[in-house]
């Protein structure tokens, strides 16, 4: 195999499929990168869960394939100079040049590295990258890392003609985003679930540029960015009855400024860590709320202008996850419904479409 390019599409897609190689793997090959070279030169980073193939140009004299070692080579492209790179390979042994550098280094045999699932589409949908992008950053955070529900591990997605649904849960908190989809290929209504470590790769491939498809298998998930691809394993399992899981029948509705209460509740968390933990306190009252907190250092209290009466109702939350939730808002005014102390606050927009809705579950105070 022999090639040359330019080393900063090289270090790009050595960089994004680095990502899915195995860090530690009793076969060797899966802890490096396969490069193939035929009519365009391709990367695979791939560890049995998730796989990235990026394609770049390439002057190709020889085509081949190889396995490169993750770490040594990439560290290798990173720290030549912005030039072209000269690839050249006689069995495992490789050589690299870019300007005054040279580097002989060993390969592994591409016969051990492990094919790619092939993904049979069954359904799929198109939307712009930036859509998705936003979506998933403003509902990552609510992913489960506990493995009791290994399905909570990762993202619902449910399509409903056009619109597509994503929902993440953990058991003290929910988040969903909606979005109208470009194109829906195969059945109206379809669902799957996707892990979290995909789809934190797939948010960051997402350049906002062009869209990105996404194709439903029967074991495994697509995701087609320009010129890169991602390909996961579905988690199987029962995700959680959301619609149902929701409470709407709410008595007490807080309009307010986002901002605001962010600050507000951080003031507030200043006197808290993970060693000093404490309920946050918020009482709404007629167009104030008040946040009052308690540790071992100290004890602070703020206070935050609203919208309506929250009729003095004195509610309790773990500052993370409250906190968690009004940063990831997409809009600046908010409305939070309530219904007691210890049933969940719902957080969805002031006005507009309810295309986010963010639930968090109450502690219960002393």
């Amino acid at each position: 195999m022999n090639f040359s390019c330019e080393k900063t599409l090289l270090n790009t897609a050595l960089t994004i499929t680095s990502r899915a190689t195995a860090s530690k793997s009793t076969i060797g090959a899966m802890e490096g990168i396969l490069i193939e070279a035929s009519t365009s030169l391709q990367f695979t980073g791939y560890n049995l869960e998730t796989g990235i193939r990026a394609t770049i140009p390439a002057d190709i004299t020889n085509t081949g394939s190889l396995v490169v070692p993750t770490r040594l080579f990439c560290e290798i492209i990173r720290k030549m100079p912005d030039d072209i790179v000269y690839f050249n390979n006689n069995g495992t042994k490789i050589n690299i040049k870019c300007g005054m550098s040279e580097y002989n280094i060993l390969g592994i045999d591409p016969q051990e590295f492990p094919e790619l699932p092939k993904v049979e589409q069954k359904n799929a949908i198109t939307l712009p990258q930036s859509t998705l992008k936003s979506m998933l950053s403003h509902t990552l955070f609510a992913i489960s890392t506990s493995e009791a529900r290994p399905v909570h591990t990762g993202s619902l997605f449910d399509v409903h003609h056009n619109q597509l649904t994503v929902v993440s849960v953990d058991g003290f908190r929910l988040a969903l985003r909606k979005e109208t989809v470009t194109k829906v290929e195969g059945d109206d209504e379809f669902s799957f679930i996707v892990p979290g470590s995909a789809l934190t790769e797939v948010e960051k491939i997402c350049s906002g540029d062009g869209e990105v498809t996404i194709c439903q298998g029967d074991k495994h998930i697509l995701f087609q960015m320009n010129d890169m691809i991602l390909v996961s394993r579905r988690l199987e399992g029962d995700f959680l009855a959301y619609k149902n899981a929701i409470p709407r029948n709410n008595s007490i509705f807080i309009p307010c400024d986002a901002k605001k209460m962010l600050l507000s509740l951080e003031r507030v968390s200043l006197i808290m860590n993970d060693k000093l933990k404490s309920p946050l306190r918020c009482t709404f009252g007629d167009h104030m709320m008040t946040v009052k907190t308690q540790t071992g250092v100290g004890d602070a209290e703020d206070q935050c202008e609203t919208e309506g009466n929250g009729e003095n109702l004195e509610i309790g939350f773990n500052h993370k996850y409250i906190l968690d939730a009004i940063r990831m808002v997409p809009t600046n005014h908010i409305r939070l419904e309530l219904s007691s102390d210890v049933a969940p606050c719902v957080i969805l927009p002031a006005e507009g479409e309810e295309n986010f809705i963010f639930m968090v579950l109450p502690i219960r105070l002393k």
